[in-house]
């Protein structure tokens, strides 16, 4: 395997997600092709990507956008997928989770936000809050809007939170 990448929130297909968060784009066809273009710039073939959750809305277009995308890609389900494992693994992910993954033992991959306080030895990698960042040294958000609608390399997130 190569590099390891993150992102959530994608919404391909959702034409609402244009105005309700300030997305830079006229059309739906446009967002599309943009991040498509975007996911295959940094992410190759051998890449694993970690996705957390709202890949395509409607469902529909699962099976025609994950073809598209380079890597090994891997789901964290979100709030709007609610297609079964298999009808995800048919699309063209090699593994989904229900739940949160914890990577390193250290980084805990989900979608929505979780709950982890101060002193708690854990970072939370998620998506779902769009363009809103989570107060507190403990998080990083890996939603499109934040990132360049692109998929977030593992290394750069762990160089932000040296371990001692």
């Amino acid at each position: 395997m190569g590099a390891i990448f993150l992102t959530s929130d994608q919404h391909f297909g959702h034409a609402n997600i244009i105005d309700y968060e300030n997305r830079p784009f006229t059309s739906v066809d446009e967002m599309n092709s943009y991040m498509i273009k975007k996911w295959n710039q940094v992410v190759s073939k051998k890449d694993k990507v970690f996705f957390l959750g709202d890949l395509c809305i409607p469902s529909r277009l699962y099976s025609e956008i994950i073809p598209l995308l380079n890597g090994y890609k891997i789901m964290v389900m979100g709030n709007h997928d609610c297609l079964s494992h298999k009808r995800y693994e048919e699309a063209g992910f090699e593994e989904v989770s229900r739940y949160p993954i914890i990577l390193d033992d250290f980084y805990i991959l989900s979608h929505a936000p979780l709950y982890l306080s101060k002193s708690m030895p854990y970072v939370n990698i998620h998506g779902h809050s769009h363009s809103k960042k989570m107060v507190g040294a403990n998080y990083f958000n890996v939603c499109v809007e934040l990132h360049d609608y692109e998929p977030v390399n593992f290394d750069d997130i762990k160089a932000g939170f040296a371990l001692e």
